[in-house]
């Protein structure tokens, strides 16, 4: 209601106000919206002749950002005396608004103390009731730095910084800055994007994205919506914590503001706007079960421009979805990166299975010697049938001799000795009887002829058939 009797104040003495480096109202008039750079002063109406009764003046002071406001009543100063100051008063308030914390409420006949706003704001209000009236006030204003930020020093000028947009919907979104270059990473930024609607229409906003660098510090950091104009008295809200709501305005004119210092340039927001009308709906509009008319086009858009997702019910019976639709970026990059993984991993298990088992029968090959087919070779291992013929001179000892004998007999059944040893037959004595022999390990190198010479015997053909066996065996 405050705001609401300003605003009407204000529309009448934009003609009157007389725009001065003073900042006084003229006489007869009050309220004003005060912003000098260099300070000034305010006065009550008529002063310092009696206030008028029945009379309400609201003043409000800005300072540039890291400044703080002064304020200063000079003695020449009367306001009707009350109790709690009930009846004329002046309320100070450290903001911008009606509902700002209050700083004080004063009456009587001794001017108020010295205050100090803790921001960029102060409101002032003057009420004035029908009776006793007095001569009123007149305040002095300056601005000094503001404590939070002296190691920071005086704020550099602000770069020109402002948008338009217009349309059925669009995006506002804090990337636009450096993207169209409207200022530097490291310069402080106060940005303004202005969304204008069709005559008679309003607008919804929804927050998509939204983070402040430096949270519930709104000296830093804020961003606020206005309804109207970018005017404080049309501030609709304002947010600097970590959560920020929808807004729906009333007006045809919406305001979306950033404010950054240099410190604060990763804060960020994108928001979603969508223009309406007020049912009922005309032509093709979309009405949104929620007092709101939108353009049909914004139907099944993807993008959910209702209150409630009501334009985006009811959508895949119109269009049925590809699964390539519901897939982004990020998603198609780790199936590409997971299906070349797979085929690179089939690839090398295709090659191993294919060269492991070439290479195996290449080194099986390779040990394998042609001549050991040949029918005059004799193993130079094969210890049971390859003994030596007969006994140099020098062996005279009589076992030696009884292991000959036994030799001699075993070569007459050449055959049966060697189906005995690798054949598998029961008849095993004499092989043990030899094979245990101390002369065994001794004479297996080559056969000694009676002469001294030595003599390889041919291989019978039992005895080749049984080789080849074993040697297939081997390799298999």
């Amino acid at each position: 209601n405050h705001i609401r009797k300003y605003c009407a104040l204000k529309k009448e003495l934009v003609s009157a106000v007389v725009k001065n480096n003073s900042g006084v109202t003229p006489a007869g008039k009050c309220g004003t919206w005060v912003k000098e750079p260099d300070g000034g002063y305010f006065t009550s109406p008529n002063y310092p002749e009696k206030y008028p009764p029945e009379r309400e003046c609201v003043y409000i002071i800005e300072a540039s950002p890291r400044q703080c406001i002064d304020l200063f009543f000079d003695e020449k100063y009367s306001i009707e005396p009350s109790w709690e100051c009930k009846f004329d008063h002046i309320e100070v308030r450290d903001g911008p608004f009606g509902f700002s914390p209050i700083i004080g409420r004063y009456c009587g006949q001794e001017s108020p103390a010295y205050v100090r706003s803790s921001g960029r704001y102060l409101y002032i209000k003057f009420v004035a009731d029908g009776e006793l009236e007095a001569i009123g006030f007149s305040a002095r204003y300056n601005f000094t730095q503001d404590p939070e930020f002296k190691d920071l020093g005086a704020l550099p000028a602000l770069p020109v910084c402002e948008f338009e947009l217009s349309g059925p919907e669009g995006f506002v979104e804090s990337t636009q800055i450096s993207r169209e270059g409207q200022a530097k990473q490291t310069e402080a930024v106060d940005c303004r994007w202005y969304i204008k609607a069709p005559p008679r229409a309003k607008i919804y906003m929804r927050f998509l994205e939204y983070e402040m660098h430096n949270s519930n510090e709104c000296k830093r950091n804020f961003v606020a919506i206005y309804d109207g104009s970018s005017s404080v008295e049309h501030l609709k809200n304002k947010f600097c914590s970590t959560v920020a709501n929808d807004v729906m305005l009333v007006s045809s004119v919406g305001v979306v503001r950033l404010w950054a210092d240099e410190g604060s340039r990763k804060s960020k927001f994108r928001i979603l706007f969508t223009t309406f009308h007020e049912p009922p709906c005309e032509g093709d509009t979309f009405f949104c079960h929620s007092n709101m008319c939108i353009n049909h086009t914004l139907v099944c858009n993807g993008i959910q421009n209702c209150v409630y997702p009501w334009d985006e019910n009811h959508c895949k019976e119109k269009r049925k979805a590809s699964i390539l639709d519901t897939l982004d970026n990020t998603n198609l990059t780790i199936i590409g990166i997971t299906c070349g993984l797979v085929v690179i991993l089939l690839i090398i298990s295709v090659i191993i299975q294919i060269k492991q088992p070439r290479k195996k029968y290449i080194i099986r090959r390779d040990d394998f010697d042609p001549a050991l087919l040949h029918p005059g070779f004799e193993p130079p291992h094969y210890e049971l049938c390859t003994l030596r013929r007969a006994p140099s001179g020098d062996l005279t000892d009589a076992a030696l001799a009884e292991d000959f004998e036994k030799f001699h007999k075993l070569r007459r059944s050449s055959s049966k000795c060697i189906r005995d040893h690798h054949c598998g037959s029961q008849q095993g004595s004499v092989h043990g009887s030899v094979h245990g022999s101390r002369s065994n390990l001794s004479m297996r190198d080559a056969t000694i002829a009676a002469d001294g010479g030595a003599l390889v015997p041919p291989l019978p053909p039992v005895m080749l058939q049984c080789f080849l066996y074993v040697l297939d065996m081997v390799i298999i």
